[in-house]
């Protein structure tokens, strides 16, 4: 009972061949993809969520913004995220005054000075800075930085001992831009 064996289809065999081998080469590259995506997200840039009015105007509650960190030291004037233990349940994002070495000093008109010069601060829109429960003037210790918030009335910071001055090794990064929502894409600065 032998049957005869069909021919085999070379033109056929090769079809199904080529077809699997694009499959591999599609799941082999979405793979590439997925882990790069996640390195970069992981070493390069973070997305985070805004929360309360600390940062208003500058930053809303809800917005999104990109952080990055990859060798990235904090200077005067750039707006950060860092944690803050178990204190606070969400990241607090925050503008660096003074980093260390520096002198802050906040005067009882709300003027605020670092290393004896007043700050030009546009983004405050001409709030009072009250002084807080810190003893001016302050020199920040070497690995911290001295932090506010832009809505100076409502912000806790390091004028506060809740807050205080900020170890630099809990800075998670430093704000980029606005990717969220769409109607306030934008960089910071």
């Amino acid at each position: 009972m032998n049957e005869p064996m069909e021919p085999i289809n070379m033109e056929e065999s090769e079809q199904k061949n080529g077809a699997a081998q694009n499959c591999f080469e599609w799941a082999e590259a979405l793979v590439s993809s997925i882990v790069i995506v996640i390195a970069i997200f992981t070493f390069l840039f973070r997305v985070v969520a805004v929360s309360g009015p600390s940062m208003e105007t500058t930053l809303m509650s809800d917005d999104r913004i990109v952080l990055t960190n990859l060798f990235y030291t904090p200077q005067p004037g750039d707006i950060v995220v860092m944690s803050h233990g178990a204190q606070f349940q969400e990241p607090l994002v925050k503008r660096v005054i003074a980093v260390e070495g520096q002198v802050v000093d906040i005067n009882i008109s709300g003027e605020v000075f670092v290393d004896n010069q007043k700050l030009e601060e546009p983004y405050i829109q001409g709030a009072l800075t009250f002084p807080g429960a810190q003893s001016y003037p302050l020199e920040v210790p070497e690995g911290y930085v001295f932090v506010m918030g832009d809505n100076r009335p409502v912000s806790l910071d390091s004028r506060s001992h809740e807050v205080g001055l900020i170890d630099k090794r809990n800075i998670i990064g430093k704000a980029q831009c606005i990717i969220y929502p769409f109607n306030r894409i934008g960089g910071l600065s």
